[in-house]
């Protein structure tokens, strides 16, 4: 998806909104599945295949709850990216696709994220502070 600040502003603002609505019902209707597939693309498709196979864990720190999401790719090498599904995520299409040419808003794997997220389906991984933060020290 390419176009001025203004249109992905506003396909960020729609999303949001569906977002907070799986996120209070821990259920996704067709209807937004519709939505967010206008606005995601191929990416949503994948990233609820991640999503049925588990592929998502939230890894949060203890005591300050603090937290990444980890996912595992679909590649046959089983990557895991560290992701935060508003911002960043450590994978090849994040750069390429998002930051540097802007044709997406996220990349599949941060869209896993948010949708494990919002419906309540990932594995939560409570680990030390200190260990999150060596993890969070080599992205």
């Amino acid at each position: 998806m390419s176009g001025s600040g203004g249109s992905s502003s506003s396909s960020k603002e729609v999303a949001n909104s569906i977002w907070e609505e799986i996120e209070s019902a821990h259920t996704v209707t067709d209807h937004q599945l519709s939505v967010l597939h206008f606005l995601f693309g191929k990416n949503l498709q994948k990233a609820a295949k991640m999503v049925d196979q588990r592929c998502v864990k939230k890894i949060a720190g203890e005591p300050s709850g603090r937290f990444v999401f980890q996912v595992v790719g679909e590649s046959r090498r089983k990557e895991e990216y560290l992701c935060f599904p508003e911002h960043y995520c450590g994978c090849y299409s994040f750069f390429y696709d998002v930051v540097n040419r802007g044709e997406q808003l996220c990349c599949k794997h941060q869209l896993a994220a948010r949708l494990a997220s919002s419906l309540g389906s990932c594995e939560v991984v409570n680990v030390p502070d200190d260990q999150l933060a060596l993890l969070l020290s080599n992205l």
